[in-house]
């Protein structure tokens, strides 16, 4: 049979994962993906975008094992306009998080403030007050605990609104809209490790 690499633009609201509640929304709602393949990491319910699934497990341990430094990046939506400090905070690898109730310390990371990027209208859209502003920054990580990106903008005064995730490695989300699924070779599917 061999192994398998897709790519899926995961929609808000949906769990990355295969079972659930009665009411979740669920991977398999966006294709009829082979019983073995399962995702590489997570996106939570809250959050949009690239997700790689495979059932090549060589493959995704190499992705997912913190010595493998695979970077994922983010588009995130904060309320505010970030400054050059809070840009500062969010690279220098100091910020205390919580993680499973314990003290972390987040690991240098790639910041830098964008122009809202051409994507797709989120379904329900994000509340919006005229009377504070939103901007965007593009995070890129080279960990992924549990609700990371949230708990760092967060923590530096910048609440995020909107999560989504543009990049695994070198696997670029591109013109995928929620809940399209690409199948990729092995080939491609290795630009997750770059």
């Amino acid at each position: 049979m061999g192994f398998r690499y897709f790519l899926l633009n995961k929609p808000y609201g949906m769990l990355s994962q295969f079972s659930g509640e009665k009411n979740d929304r669920l991977l398999g709602e966006c294709f009829n993906f082979p019983k073995d393949v399962y995702s590489v990491g997570r996106l939570d319910k809250d959050s949009e975008g690239l997700l790689l699934l495979t059932n090549d497990n060589t493959l995704k341990h190499s992705i997912l094992h913190p010595d493998s430094h695979a970077s994922k990046t983010y588009w995130v939506q904060v309320d505010g306009i970030p400054t050059s400090d809070q840009l500062h905070e969010l690279e220098k690898g100091e910020l205390c998080i919580t993680h499973k109730g314990s003290a972390h310390i987040a690991k240098e990371a790639l910041c830098r403030k964008i122009d809202e990027p051409k994507i797709w209208e989120r379904n329900p859209p994000i509340r919006f007050r005229a009377n504070l502003p939103t901007s965007w920054i593009e995070l890129q990580l080279t960990e992924g605990k549990n609700r990371q990106v949230r708990k760092m903008t967060a923590s530096v005064g910048l609440p995020t609104l909107r999560l989504i995730r543009a990049k695994i490695g070198n696997l670029e989300i591109g013109q995928l809209q929620p809940g399209e699924v690409i199948e990729i070779d092995y080939l491609m599917a290795q630009k997750g490790l770059m």
